[in-house]
C-alpha cells in the first residue's frame, strides 16, 4: 500500500471547532479534524462504520475519538469514502494498517485510490478568498489503497450500514457520493455542498455558517455539481452533515438548500477560474 503526499504532508490549517465530537442524530457523531468533518455511524450495539478519514497526520485523533465513543481498541466494520481528496483520506493509510478493515468508494473514484491517477491540480485562479489562493499547496496526488479498496455495490446499498443508501453526487470529483438515511432524513453530503464558504480563510477559521456549493478550488465539473445539489435537494433532508462547516437542520436547511438548488449558478459557480468553462 503506497503512501503519497496526500497522506504524508501535515497541513497547518484549523478552525474553532477542531477536535469537537458532536452527536448529530441517532447513532451518528461527527468529528471535526482541523477543517474537515468525518462521521462515526453506529449500526448496532457493537458495530460502527467510519465515513471519511480526515486530514493528513490525524490518525491518532480519529482513533482517540473512536475509543471515546466505542471503547478501548474499537475498530469499524469498514471505512467508506465520500471521495478521495487529501482532506477526506489524509489518515486512511495509517487507519487501515492499524484496523485492517475494507475501504469502499465509488467505482469512478478508483483511479485516484489505486495509484493510477492524480486529481487535477487545485485552481488558485478561481474566484474566492485566501484559501483558494493558497490551494496549490494542497496535495492532489492519488494514493494506492490496494488490496483494501473495494467498489460500492451497484444497487445503492451501503456495506455494513442497513437503512442507508449511497447517492452518486459528482462534480467535485467524478466518483463523489453522499449517504442518506430515509427514516429520519439524515444526509451525509460530503463536499457535494458545504455549510461554510470554504474559499474564505476567515469563514474557515470561524466556521461561520453559510450554505455554499462544493469547494471551488477543487471542483472541476460545475454542470454535474449543479445536478448533484438538485438531486440532494429533492430528497428534502431534515439534517445535513457536510464535509466542511456546521450541520444544518430543519427549516434552515430546507430554505437554504432550496435556494442553493434554484440559484446554484449565482451562489456556487465562480465568475472565473480554470475549471469554470470546462477546462481540465
Amino acid at each position: 500500500m503506497k503512501e503519497s503526499s496526500s497522506t504524508e504532508r501535515y497541513m497547518p490549517m484549523t478552525s474553532t471547532t477542531s477536535g469537537m465530537i458532536v452527536n448529530v442524530a441517532e447513532g451518528v457523531h461527527y468529528l471535526t479534524v482541523q477543517i474537515v468533518n468525518l462521521c462515526f455511524v453506529q449500526v448496532s450495539a457493537d458495530d460502527w462504520v467510519l465515513i471519511d478519514a480526515g486530514m493528513p497526520k490525524s490518525a491518532d485523533k480519529i482513533i482517540d475519538a473512536a475509543e471515546e465513543l466505542f471503547g478501548d481498541n474499537a475498530k469499524p466494520k469498514a471505512i467508506i469514502l465520500t471521495h478521495g481528496h487529501f482532506d477526506h483520506i489524509g489518515a486512511i493509510i495509517d487507519l487501515v494498517e492499524r484496523w485492517q478493515v475494507p475501504v469502499y468508494a465509488h467505482t469512478l473514484e478508483m483511479p485516484f485510490l489505486t495509484g493510477m491517477e492524480d486529481y487535477p491540480k487545485p485552481d488558485a485562479s478561481v474566484e474566492g478568498g485566501l484559501v483558494a489562493k493558497i490551494s496549490p499547496t494542497f496535495p492532489h496526488e492519488g494514493i494506492d489503497l490496494n488490496p483494501h479498496i473495494q467498489p460500492l455495490p451497484d444497487d445503492g446499498s451501503v456495506p455494513h450500514m442497513p437503512g442507508w443508501k449511497w447517492i452518486h453526487t459528482p462534480g467535485h470529483t467524478p466518483g463523489h457520493v453522499s449517504f442518506y438515511r430515509e427514516k429520519d432524513g439524515l444526509l451525509i453530503a460530503g463536499d457535494a455542498f458545504v455549510t461554510v464558504k470554504q474559499e474564505s480563510l476567515y469563514s474557515v477559521l470561524t466556521q461561520e455558517q453559510e450554505i455554499s456549493g462544493p469547494p471551488r478550488y477543487l471542483t472541476t465539473d460545475w454542470e454535474s455539481a449543479r445536478a448533484s445539489v438538485q438531486k440532494l435537494e429533492a430528497l428534502n433532508p431534515k439534517v445535513a452533515v457536510t464535509g466542511h462547516g456546521i450541520p444544518m437542520a430543519a427549516e434552515t436547511l430546507r430554505d437554504n438548500l432550496t435556494k442553493l438548488a434554484a440559484e446554484f449558478d449565482d451562489i456556487a459557480i465562480p465568475d472565473y477560474g480554470r475549471y469554470v468553462d470546462g477546462e481540465r
